[in-house]
């Protein structure tokens, strides 16, 4: 089992200390890729793909750890788009 499979069946167990690092990993390997934001982004973050719909959430603070809703919503979104 390689890394990367490893990380997305820790995923879809929607632990409670997923980080948001992990995400990025996560995504990236699903051919997303994060937005730049302008000067005043805030926290709101965007994911894009070439051929998918962007996944668009809040990055926690102040710790790392995403949120129930925040996992159940991207293993939603993954799901729909046939990725999981």
């Amino acid at each position: 089992m390689t890394k990367r499979d490893k990380m997305l069946q820790r995923f879809c167990n929607r632990p409670k200390d997923f980080t948001w690092q992990e995400l990025e990993t996560l995504l990236a390997g699903f051919g997303y890729r994060q937005a730049v934001g302008g000067k005043t982004g805030g926290s709101r973050v965007k994911f894009l793909h070439d051929t998918r719909p962007p996944i668009i959430l809040h990055k926690p603070h102040p710790t790392n750890i995403l949120k129930h809703y925040q996992l159940e919503q991207i293993k939603e979104t993954l799901a729909i788009e046939g990725l999981l």
